[in-house]
Parts: structure tokens; C-alpha cells; sequence
């Protein structure tokens, strides 16, 4: 992941344009959905069809405490963060119990309700115009190294999350659920302490994505984000650390190209996902690492 990262620092120095900056910076944002969607589905085993939704969730909770009180970015954000994780709580609490399409269907269900209400509540949330959000900062190159800051500071949390006995646990859950349960270990807290984490750190990302844009609406709760979110996160690497970031930069700027030949994205992406998710399901991190392997083994063996 540092070694993506320091390479994304270099990319400054081909003098990109300000739209391209911008269109690495909607990646970035959307590495940090897709890697907390990770935490969720590749550690824990929880296919939550809501990322999306609380992305646009702490994204609102930015633009409306600005819209209505004037609120500082710094009070926001930390706000748009513990509201989307005590919605997540909330919503976890139901779901938590829940295996295999039951859970997907209960937070698609979830994630179409959230967005119709902020959608129709036009007094409030302006509807589908959607709402302002005051930026940070100005410059776009400073903007991409701090979004590049962000993703890193997402990834090292997750890193140390995962490396911890609280990690252990989450992966002792996804291998082997009814095992897990039967060694002690309290599954339906774990799990729903990993969604409600893995809903904080979607709404940051919503957080910090309005402020770059200066712009929450809806569209940010679409479904069609979360199917990118999965995309990525597929042909990355599930389960991985640096899979969802790598996914991310490839699916969202392949996605940008694509637009050029005509809306057809989610048809290219959901051919690209069945073929990784039947035949190569560690993703490319995952095929990066055999061949790295590979060339080891080689050199080991003519040493």
C-alpha cells in the first residue's frame, strides 16, 4: 500500500491537468469507500450493499450542519463521522444476525430508503439540487496530497485494526462462523462493531469528498456507486489491503476513459467482476503477489 502510495506522489511531476487532478481525486475518495467496504465484506464476511449510502450520509451531515448553523468543518467532520457510525450501529444491530442475501437485501433496502428521504425532504436537503459544502483547500495539488494523506491514514488504521486480537477475531468469523462461536468468541458483537467501524470511515470519506467537490446530493447514494465500490474492491483484491486502493485507481479512472466511448461502464465493470470472481478471486493484487512469489522461487532455486 506505502508502495502505491508513493507512487501516486510522483504523478505530480508528468504536470497534469486541474481536471485530471480532480479525476484522481474522486478515485482516492473512492479507495477509502472501497476500503472500508473491505474491512466489512473481505475481513469479516459481511456483504453490505450500503457503502454508497453512508459515503452520501456523512457527506449530508457536512452540508446540512453548514446549510443550517454555519458549522465549521472542523466540528463537522468529526460529526459526520460519529453519525454515520452511530447509523451504522443502528442499522447493524438489525442486521448483524442476519446471513447471506438477507443482509444484503435489508441494507440495499436501507441504502434506497436513505437516499428517497434526502432526496424528497426539500426543505432540509435542498432535494436533488443538493447542498454546498465549504472546501479546505483551494489548490488541486494540495487537495490530491492530501486526499493521498487520507487514504494512507484509512489504509495504516485497517493495517493495525487487522493486526490486532480484535482482527484476529473478525477473521476467525468470516472463515468459520459456527466455529468461532463455539471457541467463545461473541460473534454478533464483533461483527457489528466492524460494521459500525466500516460505516464511520464511509462517512468520512463522504465527509471529505463534499468538501473537495463543494457538493453533497443524492447521486452520491446511488446504487451504481455502491456496484463500483464492489467493482473495485473485486478486481483489486478482496481481503486485501492494497487490493481496494489498487481496484479503485483502475476502475475509476478506466471508468473515466470508458466515458468517452459511451455510457457503458457498469456493463464492462460487472463482465470484468464475474470473470475475477470466477477465475482469478484474489483479485490483481492477488496475482501481482503469485508472480512477485514466482520470480523468488526462481531466483531461490538457481542460487
Amino acid at each position: 500500500m506505502l508502495f502505491v502510495g508513493f507512487i501516486l506522489c510522483g504523478v505530480p511531476l508528468f504536470h497534469l491537468t486541474d481536471y485530471t487532478f480532480g479525476v484522481l481525486i474522486v478515485a482516492l475518495y473512492f479507495a477509502m469507500v472501497s476500503m472500508s467496504w473491505n474491512l466489512l465484506a473481505g475481513y469479516t464476511g459481511q456483504f453490505s450493499m450500503a457503502p454508497a449510502a453512508f459515503a452520501m450520509l456523512g457527506g449530508y451531515v457536512v452540508g446540512l450542519l453548514d446549510f443550517h448553523l454555519h458549522a465549521s468543518l472542523w466540528v463537522a467532520i468529526p460529526l459526520a463521522i460519529i453519525g454515520s457510525g452511530l447509523m451504522g450501529l443502528f442499522l447493524g444491530g438489525l442486521v448483524t444476525r442476519l446471513k447471506g442475501p438477507y443482509l444484503s437485501l435489508t441494507t440495499l433496502s436501507f441504502a434506497e430508503i436513505a437516499r428517497v428521504i434526502i432526496s424528497n425532504s426539500h426543505e432540509y436537503t435542498r432535494g436533488d439540487q443538493g447542498l454546498n459544502v465549504p472546501t479546505m483547500i483551494d489548490d488541486r495539488l494540495t487537495y490530491y496530497y492530501f486526499f493521498i494523506a487520507l487514504v494512507m491514514g484509512v489504509g495504516l488504521l485497517i493495517y493495525f485494526i487487522m493486526r490486532s486480537r480484535f482482527g484476529g477475531y473478525l477473521l476467525a468469523i468470516r472463515d468459520d462462523q459456527d466455529g468461532a462461536e463455539s471457541r467463545g468468541i461473541p460473534v454478533v458483537d464483533y461483527k457489528l462493531w466492524a460494521f459500525t467501524i466500516s460505516c464511520a470511515l464511509c462517512g468520512f470519506a463522504g465527509a471529505m469528498y463534499g468538501s473537495f467537490s463543494q457538493l453533497v446530493s443524492p447521486e452520491m447514494g446511488l446504487l451504481q456507486q455502491t456496484g463500483l465500490v464492489i467493482s473495485m474492491v473485486v478486481i483489486g483484491g478482496i481481503g486485501s489491503l492494497t487490493g481496494p486502493l489498487l481496484g479503485a485507481l483502475i476502475v475509476y479512472l478506466g471508468s473515466e476513459w470508458l466515458r468517452d466511448i459511451g455510457n457503458i461502464q457498469m456493463i464492462v465493470f460487472a463482465l470484468v467482476v464475474i470473470i475475477f470472481a470466477r477465475f482469478f478471486r484474489t483479485g490483481i493484487w492477488g496475482l501481482l503477489l503469485i508472480q512477485l512469489n514466482k520470480k523468488r522461487l526462481r531466483k531461490g532455486v538457481s542460487s
